[in-house]
């Protein structure tokens, strides 16, 4: 399922092996598995994400054919989060609910008060201890979806990604200079943004304002620049803070698996199977960020965790602590 394959392709795959299991057994065993067991794992990465300084978050759709009081064909949507790139404990979580509402990131991240990066769709906004950033990529999307729809290339969208591509070059920047003594890299990355981006920022609002009344509104010119205009404050406030991201393409990038398996599978059977998706996708994509085999560290945990209480701890089977002990001497 990881892999992007259908349960049916795995069946197939099992045949050609001589194993024969029906389709149920196998989504049965992602099921069960991840009840059983690996919903500890995911419960205890959840407490962990809620304390980090800067949490990612956005949504993608997900169909589930068999979920009460609904439709097939209704949409639901897996909710995901992540911690910050500099974050020394990487987690990646999907969270399955069958709307898009408000309530959802509101139970799931609770009374978090750090730093919220999303890409501006309302419900975010309503976690109201934490600090909003707006998605600078999404913004730039959106010129580059206008530039696209002109009869003839250039004009006002290409002038807009000048603008964005003048901002990315400090962040460029500041990867690659080298960190002074007695400065961090947020340090420098603040220093940069300030010195470099605040004017680019400047000359880009004014750009905006100017050329807000001459374009039609309800154009993918005019629509770009309306969201940019709404979004402002949100979308500068990153220059405050160098811990914080520019954009979201990092929790994005991570949502990419999860979007071609969709393609695949196309829907989820049942909520429980959708739930299960959830945690196994939030598992795996947590070892990639912390650069561990899942199979190897799935393959420990699911030797190891039944062994344990329900009330033991069991912080040190987290895909990062498994990774440090990993590389301890």
């Amino acid at each position: 399922m990881v892999a992007t394959q259908p349960v049916d392709f795995r069946r197939g795959m099992n045949g050609r092996a001589n194993v024969s299991l029906s389709r149920g057994a196998i989504a049965n065993w992602v099921i069960r598995s991840s009840q059983l067991h690996l919903e500890r794992i995911y419960d205890a990465m959840k407490e962990k994400l809620r304390l980090q300084p800067l949490i990612h978050g956005d949504e993608t759709f997900v169909q589930v054919l068999k979920e009460e009081g609904r439709q097939a064909q209704d949409t639901s949507y897996m909710w995901a989060y992540r911690s910050g790139q500099d974050s020394d404990e990487p987690i990646v979580l999907f969270d399955y609910q069958p709307g898009r509402g408000q309530k959802y990131p509101q139970a799931f991240l609770g009374d978090y008060r750090g730093l919220l990066m999303s890409d501006g769709y309302e419900a975010w906004r309503t976690i109201k201890g934490a600090t909003h950033y707006g998605c600078m990529a999404h913004a730039r999307r959106k010129f580059t979806d206008a530039l696209k729809a002109m009869k003839k290339p250039g004009g006002p969208p290409l002038q807009a990604l000048a603008f964005f591509e003048a901002l990315y070059e400090v962040e460029r920047l500041a990867r690659e200079t080298d960190v002074t003594k007695g400065e961090t890299r947020a340090d420098l990355t603040r220093r940069l943004r300030q010195t470099h981006s605040l004017p680019v920022l400047a000359a880009f609002r004014k750009w905006l304002d100017d050329l807000a009344p001459k374009v039609l509104p309800k154009g993918k010119l005019g629509k770009a620049i309306s969201y940019t205009r709404n979004q402002w404050d949100y979308l500068i406030r990153y220059v405050e803070n160098g811990h914080a991201p520019i954009d979201n393409n990092l929790l994005e990038r991570d949502i990419r698996p999860f979007c071609t398996g969709r393609n695949s599978w196309l829907f989820s059977d049942t909520p429980a199977g959708a739930k299960a998706s959830a945690v196994v996708y939030s598992l795996m994509l947590t070892c990639r960020a912390c650069g561990i085999d899942p199979y190897v560290w799935l393959r420990f945990v699911l030797t190891e965790l039944p062994q344990r209480p329900a009330e033991d701890d069991i912080t040190d089977l987290l895909p990062f602590n498994f990774a440090k002990a990993q590389v301890a001497p």
